[in-house]
């Protein structure tokens, strides 16, 4: 009798346990058997990834290569990581890292909050005509070439230009914000909120746009103020959205943006404007010294990848909320 039962009580774990499961591509041909309609529109999107994102990859050989622009990707001497132990080496290395992670820190800390905060506040907007009034203003420089925006930066604090009349306006002297050094990184920060905060707003606005009202409603028949439900409602909701878009942001902490400091420095601000892919431009375009520029460019990549997965784990331990 104990044997019997306990080969009863063994027969619903194995009812379930189910079926084993089919191997990894019989799984994939059925299920592209199904719906391969499917597969066919995800089509071009995987050649695009495939010809411009992974077959490039191929370059990577360059970084530990005596590469030659007269032979070929492949033909070149493997040196190692001789190139990347030159550059941690060389006088460039401190105040390239320096002023890259600066930089991109300084936009994040005052850039990132001010698009949460004007979405908060064209939320409690009412007036439809002065919202999208608002909305329009504040998006049209994104839409601007950055040459353009640049030249503009450029006139504005310019010796004769309109900052510095304002300056001279209230009894100040001109100073030279384009070629001293301590004025650069100001300018930069300055131009790049100007730029991007209607913009980078759009999400936290499609975000807030998600809350249901009855949240709203609740809570101001609970006597909650506008500032109550925007700290305890509002925000709240949009978390996830914050957070999402705050990893995604520091997943380019090292790839701050070329063009708009190539087109804003000079010889004279290198001691606080010199960044890690402008010299990757000068070595690689300029110098011709293809394999050290590869090296560098690969370091900063690797960098950006370790900062995206830890703070990836980070915030799904203090948040809940991650990109995977």
């Amino acid at each position: 009798m104990p044997t019997q039962t306990a080969a009863v009580a063994k027969k619903p774990k194995r009812a379930l346990r189910g079926k084993p499961q089919k191997p990894f591509f019989e799984r994939l041909a059925l299920d592209f058997k199904r719906n391969w309609i499917l597969y066919l529109m995800a089509l071009p999107a995987l050649i695009y990834f495939i010809v411009y994102c992974y077959a490039p990859m191929a370059g990577l050989y360059i970084a530990v290569s005596d590469f030659k622009i007269s032979g070929g990707l492949f033909d070149g001497k493997f040196v190692g990581l001789k190139y990347l132990m030159d550059f941690f080496h060389s006088y460039y290395f401190g105040r390239l890292l320096r002023n890259t992670l600066v930089l991109s820190l300084e936009t994040l800390i005052f850039g990132f909050p001010i698009p949460i905060l004007f979405a908060l506040v064209l939320n409690e907007i009412r007036s439809r005509g002065f919202k999208k009034l608002a909305q329009t203003v504040t998006y049209m420089p994104h839409f601007i070439s950055i040459v353009v925006i640049c030249g503009l930066v450029v006139n504005f604090f310019s010796l004769n230009g309109l900052v510095n009349t304002i300056v001279q306006l209230f009894g100040g002297k001109p100073i030279a914000f384009m070629s001293d050094p301590k004025w650069f990184r100001t300018v930069y920060v300055g131009s790049e909120i100007w730029q991007n905060f209607g913009w980078d707003s759009v999400v936290f606005l499609a975000a807030l746009a998600g809350i249901d009202l009855a949240q709203f409603e609740a809570a101001k028949l609970d006597g909650a103020s506008h500032w109550q439900t925007i700290w305890h409602i509002s925000l709240p909701s949009i978390l996830p959205t914050v957070v999402t878009m705050l990893l995604m942001r520091l997943g380019h902490v090292m790839s701050l943006g070329f063009e708009k400091v190539f087109n804003l420095y000079s010889p004279a601000t290198y001691e606080t404007a010199d960044i890690i892919s402008t010299f990757v431009y000068r070595q690689g375009i300029l110098g011709a010294n293809f394999s050290s520029a590869a090296a560098i460019g690969l370091f900063n990549s690797v960098i950006n990848l370790i900062l995206v997965v830890v703070m990836n784990k980070v915030s799904r331990k203090l948040t809940e909320s991650s990109l995977w």
